[in-house]
């Protein structure tokens, strides 16, 4: 079975889906990782190109991060920093339909649509439009996920609202994300903030508590195809 988790800034892919990745990899599945936007342009008012050392760190970062939930394969493009509204959104479906045709997953993870982050919901339509279930499309499985700062900041006024209806029993997983979160020396941030330690180990205790275990990540399924029977 093989796993693309598609997010649009370094750190999304564990905050959305961190602790579940590294269960998949626990359980033997192939896992990979692609992170679209560059991540750091948007912190400058000037919107200048970001600066190849900062960028390099970054990107040491992303691996870093991967390899502490057991991720060996990073994708890692540069589209520009929270204004991926300002792409053709074509553009970014190719993108992810060389992903889809290089990589040929099973399932995706993703953004959820209704995200404060404007790049989150471009994600998350570019997915959809890449993996058309024409003839021949090789992903059965889609799912969004929600990302601390962003999807809750939306307070329910961005349509759709996160719904979850699929968890993940990531108690055994969840001090991997906390520590490949740790990595991103610049996007980690302190309690209360919900991308601190403290909060994501509430967030994944409250799913929890939801689903009767100790901890969980939560998903909302966007579509599931079942192959044919030969």
């Amino acid at each position: 079975m093989k796993v693309l988790v598609i997010v649009a800034h370094p750190d999304d892919e564990v905050l959305g889906c961190g602790a579940t990745a590294a269960r998949l990899v626990m359980e033997g599945q192939e896992v990979h990782f692609a992170i679209l936007g560059e991540g750091l342009t948007a912190r400058d008012f000037n919107w200048a190109a970001p600066e190849t050392d900062q960028l390099a760190a970054l990107h040491r970062q992303a691996h870093a991060a991967a390899a502490k939930v057991g991720v060996k394969h990073v994708v890692l493009n540069q589209l520009p920093d929270n204004r991926l509204d300002t792409v053709p959104l074509l553009d970014v479906v190719k993108i992810v339909e060389e992903l889809v045709e290089r990589l040929k997953p099973d399932i995706i993870y993703t953004h959820h649509a209704g995200d404060l982050n404007v790049d989150h919901g471009v994600i998350h339509r570019a997915v959809l439009t890449a993996t058309r279930p024409m003839s021949g499309q090789v992903v059965r499985e889609i799912y969004a996920f929600e990302v601390p700062s962003s999807t809750e900041w939306a307070f329910q006024r961005l349509e759709p609202a996160f719904r979850p209806n699929v968890f993940v029993d990531v108690t055994r997983t969840l001090e991997a994300k906390i520590a490949a979160m740790e990595c991103y020396e610049s996007e980690a941030r302190k309690f209360p903030h919900p991308r601190s330690p403290e909060a994501l180990r509430a967030i994944a205790m409250r799913w929890g508590s939801v689903v009767g275990c100790g901890a969980a990540e939560a998903f909302e399924l966007v579509r599931s195809i079942r192959p044919r029977l030969d």
